[in-house]
């Protein structure tokens, strides 16, 4: 729910005095803004964003490559933009988006590891969180909730997260 999702990323912001810190924090916050697959998230290059609010009806956003080949865009948060900028600063469009403390780009298993590492320390804040199953996977199941609280057209959402059809 909401105020566990407020925790895990409260619990990345913690750490932002550091590169992984900052790092961490803009993974968290870019799962949650696109609902991206894990493998998604780790297959990000810096040419997938479009930053600059003129390019998309005014509004930055990533062409996520998801399954089967298939590419959606998905608006991103001007929260997302900063944390995201603030990473790939001086580096080329080719490169990966998230890369590990060796400079490697993450992997599926890395988000999720990622993901897993934050809910233990926020369920410390949050004590719910250590009774569920924490992944990427129900980041994205709570960015679609969400987007649904919030009023957002059910298709909408569709799109967004690259879902063939509603069910």
């Amino acid at each position: 729910d909401k105020p566990e999702m407020d925790a895990m990323l409260a619990a990345a912001k913690q750490r932002q005095l550091t590169a992984q810190g900052r790092r961490d924090y803009a993974m968290l916050v870019f799962l949650y803004n696109t609902g991206a697959r894990a493998d998604e998230a780790a297959r990000l290059t810096i040419a997938d964003l479009h930053l600059t609010p003129a390019d998309w009806n005014g509004q930055a956003y990533v062409q996520i490559r998801g399954k089967g080949g298939r590419t959606r865009q998905c608006p991103l948060w001007p929260a997302t933009v900063r944390e995201i900028k603030n990473s790939i600063a001086k580096r080329q469009p080719h490169e990966h988006v998230f890369l590990t403390r060796l400079l490697r780009p993450y992997t599926r298993v890395g988000v999720y590891e990622l993901v897993k590492r934050y809910g233990q320390r926020a369920a410390l804040a949050v004590p719910s969180i250590a009774t569920k199953q924490v992944s990427p996977h129900i980041i994205r199941h709570s960015t679609a909730m969400h987007l649904l609280r919030a009023g957002v057209d059910i298709n909408t959402i569709r799109g967004w997260l690259g879902h063939v059809s509603l069910s």
